[in-house]
């Protein structure tokens, strides 16, 4: 806390309150704060001074006179009076501090959880870093009562660390739906939201965390588009931290150069690195472990963020198409939308009635997403020919249910070559509550759910009966002020059938 303000003289009432509100100051970075107070509290074992609390809890001085000063009619000498140790016990988490943490163990829920898809950089990290991983950000951190974004998880940090402190909020931001599928069905109250980074950060989660963890894609675009928008997601901007799992070989120095550069480029300041925490099923490049590093941003970083992430690359990935040596599309439908054009704004309407999206280099989600964001008369989507929603009779049919009520939907395979299918979408012009949903995926969910009720009970039911509805519907707060865009597609997929019922 060296160089923040202790605003010592904002704060009126007993000592203990006023210790506190210096405490809740700190933020999530409070636990050192509380380790000097449960300190105070140890007669067993008084500190020499405050030199010893300094060194011992690596606590800056002034920091820690502020509190010496704050507690001044409660102490007795090095201590706390014993009168008073109880309150300060109980109100500074004593027991809490000193509870025993084990690691929790995910080797089942790792194992059963969705194959990693290797064109995103997915490669998963053992159970047993999973593990470390909750302990240490439990014990660094004071989690209870803090909301930690996840900013891509297919390693199932969320899980762990939500085992290892249930008092934590959650939320995991990820462009797999299966992933975020299987997280939710793990933990219920964990918020799972849809978003291909590139294009931005569900406005839901922006400014709302306190800590973010990442595991990016080993690539400096990768490592500072997430970084970045773990950044956005921060709510408190001068105690917050972004921990990240970043590694590279000790044969190739000049790339972890490159990416350590692009963290600076954000004007974030690298508190620690932890050599080699994670540890990985695959990723034998880098030795199958990557270092942990926590950052924290600086004022600086918020002057130039979102000009610098205005434009990300498509090309974050080091596999695949969309790797760093991939070429991007266009050629085959010019004068085509791009994916930045559909998802990097507000909604989508076509005045001349018919549009073009070039999707060539969709790595699953975006044909439905497109679906969603683009209201047209016809609509004509470029998509891979090995595209998911297409492997099938069953996949096609999966998505006619989910977009049906929007769009008809032809499926054109091997068209215009036998590496790309043309998807026709013509709209369907239905006015039922689903139609409602599907063309508002932009609008605040809350209202828009709200609105297609109503008129799905042809206008029987009153605003307040359908908003109670809405909100038992979604039954997750968060969703209320979201976006259907942001959900994640079985959760879309439940909206659209209970519109229908």
């Amino acid at each position: 806390m060296e160089g923040d303000a202790i605003k010592e003289d904002t704060i009126t009432g007993e000592p203990i309150d006023t210790v506190a509100a210096l405490v809740a100051e700190a933020g999530i970075a409070a636990r050192r704060l509380r380790q000097v107070i449960a300190r105070l509290t140890e007669r067993e074992r008084p500190p020499a001074g405050l030199d010893d609390l300094v060194r011992e809890h690596a606590v800056p001085r002034r920091t820690v006179e502020a509190l010496l000063r704050a507690a001044g009619p409660d102490l007795d000498g090095p201590l706390l009076r014993p009168s008073a140790v109880p309150r300060y016990r109980e109100r500074f988490g004593y027991d809490e501090l000193h509870r025993p943490r084990r690691a929790p163990d995910l080797t089942e829920v790792i194992a059963a959880a969705p194959a990693a898809d290797r064109s995103l950089d997915h490669v998963s990290a053992t159970a047993d870093t999973a593990g470390r991983r909750a302990v240490w950000l439990d014990e660094t951190f004071d989690l209870t009562g803090a909301h930690l974004v996840c900013v891509g998880d297919h390693d199932l940090t969320s899980l762990a660390v939500r085992r290892a402190n249930p008092g934590l909020r959650v939320s995991v931001v990820d462009v797999d739906d299966r992933l975020l599928d299987y997280i939710a069905a793990q933990d219920p109250d964990i918020d799972c939201w849809h978003a291909d980074l590139r294009f931005g950060l569900p406005p839901a989660l922006a400014g709302t965390a306190d800590l973010v963890f990442t595991d990016p894609p080993y690539t400096p675009e990768g490592v500072r588009l997430f970084l970045g928008r773990g950044a956005q997601a921060l709510g408190d901007r001068t105690n917050g931290r972004l921990v990240m799992a970043y590694g590279f070989s000790p044969l190739t120095p000049a790339l972890g150069l490159k990416v350590q550069r692009a963290v600076l480029e954000l004007d974030l300041v690298t508190e620690a690195i932890l050599p080699a925490f994670n540890r990985y099923h695959g990723a034998q490049a880098v030795g199958s472990a990557s270092d942990l590093y926590v950052c924290r941003p600086t004022p600086d970083t918020w002057r130039a963020l979102d000009r610098r992430l205005a434009k990300a690359s498509i090309n974050i990935y080091t596999h695949g198409g969309q790797s760093l040596e991939g070429r991007p599309g266009g050629a085959l439908l010019p004068g085509a939308l791009t994916p930045a054009d559909v998802f990097g704004g507000g909604p989508v309407a076509v005045r001349s009635g018919a549009a073009a999206v070039d999707l060539t280099g969709d790595p699953g989600p975006w044909l439905l997403r497109a679906l969603l964001a683009v209201n047209a008369e016809r609509l004509t989507l470029l998509v891979p020919n090995r595209h998911p929603d297409l492997a099938d009779a069953a996949s096609q049919a999966a998505l006619r249910e989910v977009a049906g009520a929007k769009y008809t939907l032809r499926y054109r395979r091997s068209t215009p070559d036998p590496d790309h299918a043309i998807v026709e979408a013509a709209a369907t012009g239905a006015g039922d509550a689903a139609a409602w949903l599907l063309t508002h995926a932009h609008g605040k969910l809350g209202n828009v759910v709200r609105e297609s009720l109503i008129r799905g009970s042809g206008g029987t039911l009153t605003k307040n009966e359908a908003r109670a509805e809405a909100a038992r519907l979604m039954d997750r707060p968060a969703w209320l002020d979201a976006r259907l865009l942001d959900l994640p597609r079985p959760a879309v997929l439940r909206l659209v059938r209970a519109s229908h019922s």
